[in-house]
């Protein structure tokens, strides 16, 4: 397996970190909803964390990576 960064794993982590924020715009909106006072440091780590993780999901699912044995 090629540790290199293709654009294939560039875009894909792009669009992990974006649909990871999508989720922590979210998770801030339903706690605001719910009259929870999100400070900003929440408001960073509810946005920050999830998309990371989906950068990192992204990069770990491009096409390239399956681990299948065709026979």
């Amino acid at each position: 397996m090629s540790s290199s960064l293709t654009p294939t794993r560039i875009s894909a982590a792009f669009v992990g970190a974006l649909v990871g924020a999508a989720a922590g715009i979210v998770l801030v909106t339903a706690a605001e909803t719910f009259s929870i006072t999100v400070s900003g440091a929440f408001a960073w780590l509810a946005l920050g964390v999830p998309a990371l993780a989906g950068a990192v999901v992204g990069v770990a699912m491009t096409p390239g990576n399956t681990r299948s044995n065709p026979r």
